[in-house]
């Protein structure tokens, strides 16, 4: 038995061993062959045994003259396929000759061209578009730029497979193989009619195994699920997320021609945005605020909730003022009022998470199952309010009795008042981050606009009066 655990080991060392020699660091491994060969062809042959995305990734670290050599190796329509995934890709353009990025530029797919023309200043874009020679190109890139950001049409790439519906298998076939050479996105090719109006789609594997003596009618789904030009990316997401296809075609809203397809990698972009912009919400940012935003900028994207919120602090310490007579009676319970501000503003949080969770994932949740949220929120939060609550008068009670140096007629109803002040506000607090988000979204709003901040002042005042009003009830009024 211990020879055969001994062996067991031995081999897990020796696999260990092979799968860490297995790990390959292909950054360096790019730096060191672009910083030692010195024969371009060279260069070229062994760069294209890498992914685009790590070259890309060493190009920031790389010299002008050495990016200049990487781009004369490997030439613009190669290097069209890097720039996409390099963070500074507007940087590097700039770097240069406006011929060369319009060269560069002309070799891209229009969406991608279109979010790094964004990155350059105007001067340097109006020069580059200039160098644009093929019109075609420009025109995608006119088209793209004529949608709003939150418009699918903006998102859309033009690099789809389209044929004519009546085609034969073979013809299909055909015509997928010819257009294939411009548009790599052929895992879905997508079938109109004679007048251009979308039909439906044939997904590649289909089309490959299907005897040239089938219909290729029998092949095209023509209830493949499809956005218009003109939806509203933030509304329809989560539809198009479902459907988990590799391409959505995008028709125009006018006439049902198709115009574009939505990618997969569309896709997840677009989700992270809307998490980014969901997340900055949270936070009580008018928008997604970006590292490299001048000073006046950030203010201006935060001032104007902290503007709201310093009133609604004020609000709260107002209320906190009304209660000063139990103050000057008790100074002792002012102690534990964070504590339960604090619990409060937590569990207010956690239900507005979940709550606004629930809403983004749920294409449309009716009346009852919006009830049914604030309801759980309400039911969790009093169960986690009680356990809290308990834990909250053993420790406080022990902690007068022990160190505060009070009599068991002070320390129980003081410790009861806290305890109970514990469980009513994180009751309150786990229905107002539920039904505030819900309420706001009845109402057509974003509920992320239900921000941390904004709720955890709300409940703020429901913990104040609801703590003062309970040691004003119990330990003055009644003399517990």
């Amino acid at each position: 038995m211990e020879h055969k655990e001994n062996k067991e080991t031995k081999e897990l060392k020796e696999a260990k061993v092979f799968f860490e020699a297995e790990e390959r660091d292909y950054r360096a491994e790019i730096l060191e062959l672009i910083q030692t060969e010195t024969d371009e062809d060279a260069l070229k042959e062994q760069l294209e045994e890498y992914h685009d995305n790590d070259i890309a990734g060493t190009m920031d670290e790389l010299s002008a003259e050495e990016r200049d050599r990487v781009l004369d190796a490997i030439g613009n329509e190669a290097m069209s396929e890097i720039v996409p995934f390099m963070e500074d890709a507007g940087e590097y353009l700039s770097e240069l000759e406006a011929h060369e990025a319009a060269d560069i530029i002309e070799h891209m797919d229009a969406d991608e061209a279109l979010e790094v023309l964004e990155d350059l200043d105007e001067k340097t874009r109006s020069e580059v578009l200039e160098h644009i020679e093929d019109e075609e190109v420009k025109e995608e890139i006119e088209l793209l730029e004529s949608y709003d950001e939150d418009e699918f049409g903006s998102k859309m790439s033009t690099n789809f497979i389209v044929i004519k519906r009546g085609l034969t298998v073979k013809g299909a076939m055909k015509t997928m193989v010819a257009e294939a050479a411009e548009n790599d996105n052929i895992y879905t090719i997508f079938v109109e009619n004679e007048d251009g109006t979308f039909y439906g789609a044939i997904g590649l594997k289909e089309l490959i195994i299907a005897r040239s003596t089938v219909d290729l009618e029998e092949l095209i789904y023509t209830t493949f699920p499809v956005v218009y030009d003109k939806e509203l990316i933030s509304e329809n997401i989560e539809r198009v997320r479902g459907y988990s296809e590799d391409l959505i075609p995008v028709l125009s809203s006018e006439n049902g021609k198709m115009l574009g397809v939505i990618t997969s990698h569309d896709i997840i972009d677009i989700v992270d945005e809307e998490l980014g912009d969901d997340y900055a919400k949270l936070a009580a940012l008018g928008s997604e605020e970006e590292h490299d935003e001048s000073l006046l900028q950030s203010m201006k994207k935060r001032i104007p909730w902290l503007v709201a919120l310093l009133f609604m602090g004020l609000a709260v310490s107002a209320v906190v003022g009304m209660f000063e007579g139990v103050v000057d009676e008790l100074p002792m319970i002012v102690a534990f009022q964070s504590l339960i501000l604090g619990m409060a503003g937590n569990v207010g949080t956690q239900s507005l998470a979940v709550t606004v969770r629930t809403l983004g994932t749920d294409e449309d949740p009716d009346g009852k199952k919006q009830f049914g949220i604030i309801a759980k929120e309400m039911r969790v939060a009093l169960c986690n309010g009680a356990a809290i609550g308990a834990v909250s008068f053993l420790i406080v009670g022990g902690y007068l009795i022990l160190f505060g140096h009070y009599g068991l007629d002070f320390a129980l109803p003081a410790a009861g008042c806290v305890g109970l002040a514990m469980c009513f506000a994180m009751m309150i607090s786990g229905f107002t981050g539920a039904a505030i988000p819900i309420g706001l979204y009845r109402f057509g709003v974003d509920p992320a606009v239900a921000s941390g901040p904004l709720i955890t002042t709300v409940n703020d005042l429901v913990a104040v009066v609801s703590y003062y009003g309970l040691a004003w009830l119990l330990l003055l009024q009644l003399n517990l």
